[in-house]
C-alpha cells in the first residue's frame, strides 16, 4: 500500500494512493496515518479495503507528511561510505546518530525555507523507515519485523550551524522545514530490498546526487537493533539512515542554496519530492 496525508497543514486526512494513481480518503477507516494504524495487524485490515470504494481526494489537494503524530526522528550522519569519503571524514566505527525536532517536518511538496543569516543550507535525499511495532532491545534478525515501511526525505541541514557553531550537529538540523517527508508511506511488503533502492537529487534541473542504498555502511536492520539498545522506538517514529554522495558541501568548490531555488529528488518505489526554496518568515 501507498498511504498518505493530504489536506491543509495541520489538518490532513488519512488517504491511500489506489491501482490508477488516485488519492482515496481513508478517514471513514481511520483517523491518521499514525501510531497504532501502523502496527502489522493494523496494516493486514488496511489491505482489506478496496480503495475504488472510499472517496476521492479534492482535485490538487495538498500532499502533507505521510506519517502523523511522529514522536521522533532519529537521523544517522555519514552513514554512506561513498558520502564519507567525499566529506573528508573517517567512516564510522559505530552508526552517528543525532535528531532532528518534530517542528522541522513539513509535507514533500512545501516550501523549504533559508535560515536567517544562512550561507551555507544543503540538501540531502534520504531513505526513511516509519517503524510500526515497539522496539526495544530487538536483535538484528527480529528487527524488520518492527517496521511498518518506507519514504523519502530531504534531511535538508544548515552546515555551518552544523559544523562551525560548537556543539552537536542538531542546530543545523532543525530548523522549520528542514525535514520534508512523502509523499508516500509504502508499506515494507512492497519493497524487496530496502538495501537496493536507486536514490537521487537535482537542484535547478542540476543532478547533484545519484545514489543506491546498497552503499549504506549500516543497513536497515542493523540500525533498527542499534537504535534500540538505546532508546526504544516507537510505532510512527522515522529514521533518517543518512545520504549518498553529492551534496553541496561536497562540490568543489561547494555550493549552496538561496531563496527561489527548486529542489527535485526521489527513491525508486518510494515517489518523488519538489520544493522550492524561500527565505524564512517570523510568523506573527
Amino acid at each position: 500500500m501507498k498511504l498518505l496525508r493530504f489536506g491543509p497543514a495541520g489538518h490532513e486526512k488519512p488517504g491511500v494512493l489506489d491501482a490508477n494513481g488516485v488519492i482515496r480518503d481513508l478517514s471513514g477507516v481511520i483517523d491518521d496515518i499514525s501510531g497504532e494504524v501502523l502496527h502489522p495487524g493494523s496494516l493486514a485490515r488496511l489491505r482489506d479495503v478496496r480503495p475504488e470504494t472510499l472517496p476521492t481526494a479534492p482535485a490538487g489537494a495538498r500532499i502533507g507528511p505521510c506519517v502523523g503524530r511522529i514522536g521522533k526522528i532519529i537521523c544517522i550522519g555519514l552513514n554512506y561510505s561513498d558520502h564519507a569519503k567525499e566529506s573528508n571524514m573517517a567512516i564510522p566505527e559505530e552508526p552517528i546518530i543525532f535528531m532532528k525536532p518534530t517542528s522541522s517536518l513539513c509535507g514533500p511538496f512545501d516550501q523549504v525555507e533559508i535560515p536567517r543569516n544562512s550561507q551555507k543550507t544543503d540538501w540531502e535525499v534520504e531513505l526513511g523507515v516509519v517503524i510500526g511495532k515497539t522496539a526495544k532491545y530487538v536483535d538484528e534478525a527480529q528487527a524488520m519485523n518492527h517496521v511498518a515501511g518506507y519514504c523519502v526525505v530531504n534531511d535538508v541541514s544548515e552546515r555551518a550551524f552544523q559544523l562551525e557553531r560548537g556543539g552537536q550537529w542538531d542546530k543545523g538540523k532543525g530548523h522549520d522545514t528542514f525535514a520534508p517527508i512523502g509523499p508516500w508511506l509504502v508499506t515494507a511488503d512492497e519493497i524487496k530490498d530496502p538495501q537496493d533502492l536507486d536514490m537521487w537529487l537535482e537542484v535547478d534541473g542540476h543532478r547533484y546526487q545519484n545514489g543506491n542504498t546498497r552503499t549504506m555502511i549500516f543497513g536497515v536492520a542493523t540500525l533498527v537493533a542499534y537504535l534500540s539498545q538505546f532508546m526504544t522506538l516507537q510505532p510512527g517514529d522515522v529514521i533518517c539512515t543518512g545520504t549518498p554522495p553529492g551534496v553541496g558541501l561536497g562540490q568543489k568548490p561547494p555550493k549552496y542554496l538561496v531563496a527561489g531555488q527548486t529542489m527535485k529528488l526521489g527513491i525508486a518505489g518510494l515517489g518523488e519530492q519538489q520544493q522550492i526554496t524561500v527565505d524564512a518568515v517570523v510568523p506573527r
